[in-house]
């Protein structure tokens, strides 16, 4: 096994696909609906890393991060902000704690599970 992946998405296919991937390659993976589902189980199921959307309900993404990072029990976990927002939040995101910055129209349908596994990688390799 790889590692625990938590997705945390509204987008059904989008945490599907990704769920499936990710899945297929040897990680564990755990999805939420939405940031407050999220941030719960960010808390309880102690993965080694989360793919956040920015544009979530209940939470917002930005929120969600926040939380994460300011809480002693999850401030170490890597996050990779997966997200429609535009590439000019990346650095704001990054001094909130996003360890990578993903634009998803930039991931494609085709390669776009590749990078994400990529990224995943090196933020997983970074923690150990």
């Amino acid at each position: 096994m790889l590692g625990k992946v938590l997705i945390i998405d509204d987008s059904r296919f989008l945490r599907r696909a990704n769920e499936l991937a990710l899945s297929k390659v040897g990680y564990t993976v755990i999805v939420a609906a939405d940031g407050s589902e999220g941030l719960n189980l960010a808390r309880t199921k102690d993965p080694d890393v989360i793919v956040l959307d920015m544009m979530l309900p209940k939470l917002s993404g930005q929120e969600v991060l926040r939380s994460l990072k300011q809480d002693s029990t999850t401030s170490s976990i890597p996050v990779i902000v997966l997200s429609s927002l535009p590439q000019c939040n990346e650095q704001k995101l990054k001094a909130d704690g996003a360890a990578i910055y993903l634009e998803k129209s930039k991931l494609g349908i085709d390669g776009g599970a590749a990078i994400l596994g990529e990224a995943i990688e090196s933020v997983l390799h970074v923690a150990q």
